[in-house]
């Protein structure tokens, strides 16, 4: 189901934590799961429950409440825009609309190129960098104009 370099950074992740409590490694498998999927279907989930030795709800329970997981498909790049109040009053409602014209998709939906999924995310932690954005969980750009919109886009359509 994973490959044995997945296995080995899920192995590495439990060893971080006291013997029997491989249940404490949940977050780091599904996102290294994820990573070489590239969505956490049912099946993989699962998977890394048995893996972890936990009922595989518990996985999914996990899997589902937080927002960097995706449980269907996605895009080539996730762009997760904070809609929270102190981003939306700082424009990131605005940024969000634009991306939707640009992008011509909406919130939760992917661009039949298949090269971007949009997505409404939760505060980011980086209210004073508002408008803020989250690209394939891993890179947050700040204070995001049109123009900035427009050269992000452009950098991701290059990739």
């Amino acid at each position: 189901m994973l490959s044995q370099d997945s296995l080995a950074k899920i192995d590495r992740e439990i060893a971080k934590y006291p013997e029997g409590q491989k249940r404490s490694a949940v977050m780091a498998a599904l996102r290294i799961a994820q990573e070489e999927k590239g969505w956490l279907a049912p099946e993989t989930i699962e998977f890394v429950a048995g893996y972890l030795a936990i009922p595989p709800v518990a996985a999914y329970e996990v899997a589902s409440f937080y927002n960097m997981y995706d449980l269907e498909p996605v895009g080539k790049h996730k762009i997760t825009v904070c809609t929270n109040l102190p981003c939306a009053l700082s424009g990131g409602v605005h940024a969000a609309e634009y991306l939707k014209e640009k992008l011509g998709i909406d919130f939760g939906e992917t661009t039949p190129d298949g090269l971007f999924t949009l997505k409404e995310g939760e505060c980011m932690g980086a209210c004073g960098d508002a408008p803020v954005m989250l690209v394939n969980n891993h890179h947050m750009c700040s204070w995001m104009t049109k123009e900035k919109i427009d050269q992000l886009i452009e950098q991701l359509r290059a990739k």
